[in-house]
């Protein structure tokens, strides 16, 4: 559906829902953390009234500019596609008279003269309804044909589908539907801390993390001076791009600059960057602990850079017992790409402003580092004072949505 499509004055919105419905006795928890995430996408513009129905929920928009409702319900997890509706009485005539309605609505948004393909659609929940949806769907169609001679028929790929969905005393009409972004409901499934770079691939995977009902806190490296504060804005950005699917995302900005000049300075060059990584891991997990998380996220594709290898991956994963999520762990550079443009965050991820891991990068990095040997290369760190001095000199940021 385009997005500029004026909406036909209605209060009411459809929210369709899929995974959901498959969870058994624990339905109504997901239903509700989904009713709850509504709630806040909307919170600035209004309280809707949200009614449970099978599969469904019908919400009150009361007052809210539809337009600004349908664009944010278009990102929150959870939801499959969402329709303006107009509710009228289970009967025939009130359905094929709002139908009407519906139809002569979508082609006052199309150019004088043009014609117009349709099909019908009809889902009979209330069985009780006395004509069946296979009936209605062809007799509503000759209607609307009867009415409109502009209009034809096409089953396969329409210009517009008339739906009809019959419940217990009434009949929700619709012809307009905007698709959501499926998944989980954000939260439903706990939290994680998503270690977020500037580059591509990090909020690629936070945003596929989202999808199955993670919550995410979000932790990023600053190597100031190295890295200057566009560098950090940066990543700020890419959270406040984030965080209209996810609902709200804290940040913890690291200051990473002694742990890498020590490094630097005490290591071999070949694992500097399996070492760094293996402290971004341990100050990960630490803010986990913190935040009450459960796992850590990372932008990781076996095989994309040196560290990325499943014997650096090995490593650097050995200093923490939590679980680490790689969402991105069989996608190549293109979908990664493909996927940043999608949900919005790749042009900012593509902005000229380089990370603490693009600027201390060895000539030869290892890309077989064994664990017993990086162990070896650290023994002259203190690992548990450079950690809590990083750790000491974080800042922390909110975003939320709106």
């Amino acid at each position: 559906m385009d997005n500029k499509t004026e909406y036909k004055k209605s209060n009411l919105i459809m929210v369709r829902y899929g995974e959901i419905s498959l969870k058994g006795k624990n339905r109504p928890v997901f239903e509700k953390k989904l009713a709850g995430n509504i709630r806040y996408a909307l919170r600035d513009l209004g309280r809707p009234r949200i009614k449970m129905l099978q599969g469904r929920m019908i919400m009150n928009a009361g007052n809210m500019d539809i337009q600004q409702v349908i664009d944010r319900l278009s990102r929150v997890f959870g939801i499959v596609s969402i329709s303006p509706v107009h509710k009228v009485a289970a009967a025939v005539e009130a359905i094929y008279e709002e139908a009407l309605n519906s139809i002569k609505q979508v082609l006052e948004n199309k150019s004088s003269g043009d014609s117009l393909s349709f099909r019908v659609t009809v889902k009979r929940a209330d069985k009780s309804f006395p004509v069946n949806s296979m009936d209605l769907s062809r007799d509503l169609g000759a209607y609307l044909l009867e009415h409109i001679p502009e209009l034809s028929v096409d089953l396969h790929n329409p210009d517009t589908v008339v739906s009809v969905d019959i419940r217990e005393g009434c009949a929700y009409i619709f012809s307009d539907t905007r698709h959501g972004p499926r998944g989980l409901p954000v939260g439903s499934s706990g939290r994680a801390v998503l270690m977020l770079s500037g580059g591509i691939d990090s909020p690629v995977a936070g945003w596929m993390s989202m999808k199955r009902g993670i919550e995410l806190e979000a932790v990023h490296y600053h190597s100031f001076p190295f890295t200057g504060e566009k560098s950090k804005e940066k990543v700020l950005d890419l959270c406040r791009a984030m965080v209209c699917y996810g609902g709200k995302i804290n940040l913890s900005v690291v200051h990473f600059t002694e742990i890498q000049k020590d490094i630097q300075k005490k290591c071999p060059e070949e694992f500097r960057v399996t070492i760094m990584r293996r402290f971004m891991f341990r100050i990960a997990q630490r803010i986990a602990e913190k935040k009450k998380a459960l796992a850590l996220v990372t932008g990781e594709s076996v095989g994309q850079v040196a560290s990325q290898t499943l014997e650096s991956m090995n490593a650097i994963g050995s200093v923490t017992a939590m679980p680490v999520l790689r969402p991105l762990v069989g996608f190549d550079k293109e979908q990664i790409t493909r996927l940043a443009r999608q949900i919005g965050t790749y042009d900012i991820s593509i902005q000229p402003y380089e990370d603490c891991c693009t600027l201390f990068l060895p000539r030869y990095p290892s890309t077989k580092p064994r664990v017993e040997k990086v162990q070896d290369a650290e023994k002259n760190l203190d690992v548990e004072d450079l950690v809590a001095g990083a750790l000491e000199k974080t800042e922390e940021h909110s975003f939320s949505i709106s």
